[in-house]
């Protein structure tokens, strides 16, 4: 399942690339891996090997798939925004990488991004224009299927083991997968990802970011 999404990522890089930045950013490994504060992130070293290549990551967060496509691809985009600014030298971030400063800004907005201040992290507040989409819609840029990785939910998994080159179900514990009513509602900051439980509807500010968290169920 998670392969078709990986292919619709793969063939979005491909298409903004073209759009966005004259098909000028090479090859890089487009990932969906855990990363439940961030919406994604790029690597600023050369992590992967490809025989003799080494190239630079884009990891889409697992934890957030659930965002609509045009969302998701503004993501992608943001990244690569970041792969831009380092193969031309544009000093777009600060602190680490963690502060967007107003370079990052212009050259997001100029590939059809809206860009927003949030405090301690800068420019990085990012969401679709109605242009942005509608190269997504022009290029059939579609969510294939509706999956996310809930990181809060138990799984089967082994507490024993089994021995080196062994297999069996030793160890496996079963857990109940029906999924039971709660009094409780989660909210989630939109812009680090940070998460809150609460047992009634309320509204509530991430100090880290100043945006009002958003309810998630």
């Amino acid at each position: 399942m998670l392969k078709n999404m990986q292919e619709v990522l793969e063939y979005g890089f491909e298409v903004l690339n073209r759009v966005y930045f004259d098909g000028e950013l090479p090859p890089i490994v487009i990932t969906i891996m855990s990363s439940p504060r961030t919406n994604g992130h790029y690597t600023v070293n050369e992590v992967w090997r490809s025989e003799e290549e080494y190239l630079h990551e884009i990891n889409i967060s697992a934890e957030h798939l659930n965002r609509p496509i045009e969302n998701i691809m503004a993501t992608l985009c943001h990244e690569m925004v970041h792969y831009y600014c380092a193969l031309h030298g544009i000093q777009d971030t600060s602190q680490g990488g963690r502060y967007h400063n107003k370079n990052f800004k212009r050259e997001a907005e100029t590939r059809g991004l809206m860009i927003q201040q949030a405090k301690y992290i800068g420019w990085s507040v990012t969401s679709p224009s109605d242009t942005f989409i509608q190269v997504l819609r022009t290029n059939g840029i579609e969510k294939p299927l509706d999956i996310n990785r809930d990181g809060e939910r138990m799984y089967m998994g082994f507490v024993g083991g089994t021995g080196a080159g062994q297999t069996g179900t030793a160890g496996m514990m079963p857990v109940d997968t029906k999924k039971k009513k709660s009094s409780t509602r989660r909210y989630q900051c939109p812009c680090c990802g940070n998460r809150l439980r609460a047992t009634k509807d309320i509204r509530v500010m991430c100090m880290d970011c100043n945006e009002q968290y958003i309810k998630i169920d």
